[in-house]
């Protein structure tokens, strides 16, 4: 449950997605139909209001943690992101040929990234902000510069 002062702050940011968390959620149960549709509608609206695109068939695990709000985010809708992810400003999650990353746990994704194809992304993986990765990357490693090199985690 979220504290009162915490509330406070996030709307004073712009950046209560409460209601967006709430909508995905109940979309995800629904199933298909009208009831669907409807949400899915008001989703997206509610995706646009704050800046940023979530596909209604995106699979996002738990809540994401996003330090600006959805500021420039897309996610494609064939898109899967694991639990406890920190994702900044301006990331696209996008698709090629409708096959879109797959991204593990814990994973950071530094503003500016772009993660594309058919790809699986390991858990507590990190994102250097204007990467582009479009490449497996293996649990535990760090991604950065335009040409992705991958540093392996240190024992």
């Amino acid at each position: 449950m979220m504290s009162i002062r915490r509330r406070i702050i996030e709307y004073s940011r712009g950046n209560n997605l409460d209601r967006f968390w709430r909508l995905y959620r109940w979309q995800k149960k629904t199933g298909s139909g009208l009831m669907h549709d409807v949400l899915t509608f008001l989703m997206s609206r509610c995706a646009y209001h704050h800046g940023g695109y979530i596909g209604p068939d995106a699979v996002i695990e738990g809540r994401p943690i996003l330090p600006h709000g959805l500021q420039g985010i897309f996610i494609s809708r064939y898109a899967h992101v694991g639990e406890n992810c920190r994702i900044y400003q301006n990331v696209t999650i996008g698709e090629v040929n409708r096959k879109a990353p797959v991204i593990g746990d814990d994973c950071l994704i530094g503003a500016g990234a772009v993660i594309v194809g058919d790809i699986r992304i390991g858990a507590r993986v990190k994102i250097g902000a204007g990467a582009v990765v479009h490449t497996d990357v293996p649990d535990d490693c760090t991604v950065v510069a335009q040409e992705v090199r991958m540093i392996p985690a240190k024992d």
